[in-house]
């Protein structure tokens, strides 16, 4: 026990650079409070089959915290809360080593039935504040999941769910946006990438469709080429991009 609770709290150093002292962690952070709490009291009173009582002593245990983990759910090692209110973990809930999950985050479930109904995360995993994962999902190692995101569908390893509802950014995707926001002189970054924001969207779809035309006129060029005809400077005769008014518009 004693093991866990160091390891636990080694965690909170490594991922929350706030952290000032193993005291300080021991008796301020309710996420390892709720954790502690629910490793060594209600869940296993839960498998033991002392389910009122694990429920009681979990409902306690969301008092004192500000974060609800029913006593059924199954949570690996190393796992941080960062500040932890609002945080729902339902039932049939797993979650894998060394994740992360910060306030607000709802791991729900969407069917009445009495079967797996919650997510499960894999290792390594990060939801950002106020996410919603709902239902018997996976979301696969080293996976992240955006601030405010509703997931509803499984996100595979190593990918990027933001947005609502859900949609999954690859790490191939952020890097072509990324190269081709350099190109024009405007960095999709500035806008927050992992918004929800209309204009965000509009200005990630542009720049996907830019990269797209782009590939397009390449391939256009080299076949004309082939066939003998000149083209001259292809990049003179490029619409003209006025990425200062595009940051006046974003404002």
């Amino acid at each position: 026990m004693f093991n866990r609770l160091r390891e636990d709290i080694a965690v909170v150093f490594d991922r929350d650079p706030a952290a000032r002292s193993a005291w300080e962690v021991l008796t301020c952070y309710p996420g390892l409070h709720a954790l502690t709490w629910h490793r060594w009291v209600a869940h296993p009173l839960w498998r033991a089959g002392f389910l009122w009582l694990a429920r009681w002593l979990s409902h306690w245990g969301r008092w004192l915290t500000g974060i609800e983990i029913h006593p059924g759910a199954t949570i690996g090692r190393r796992v941080f809360i960062d500040h932890g209110m609002g945080v729902v973990i339902g039932e049939t809930a797993e979650i894998g080593d060394d994740c992360t999950l910060y306030h607000g985050v709802t791991l729900g479930g969407v069917k009445w039935e009495k079967t797996k109904r919650h997510p499960t995360l894999g290792r390594r995993v990060v939801i950002g504040a106020g996410a919603q994962v709902l239902g018997p999902i996976l979301v696969g190692d080293g996976a992240k999941v955006g601030s405010n995101a509703v997931v509803v569908r499984d996100v595979p390893a190593g990918a990027t769910a933001v947005g609502i509802p859900a949609r999954i950014v690859t790490e191939d995707d952020v890097l072509r946006r990324e190269k081709q926001a350099a190109k024009i002189g405007f960095s999709a970054y500035a806008i927050s990438a992992d918004m929800n924001d209309p204009m965000a969207q509009a200005v990630h779809s542009l720049l996907d469709h830019a990269a797209a035309t782009d590939e397009r006129l390449k391939k256009l060029i080299e076949f004309l080429k082939r066939g003998g005809i000149e083209c001259g400077d292809a990049k003179a005769t490029a619409d003209r991009f006025d990425p200062e008014r595009i940051n006046k518009m974003l404002e």
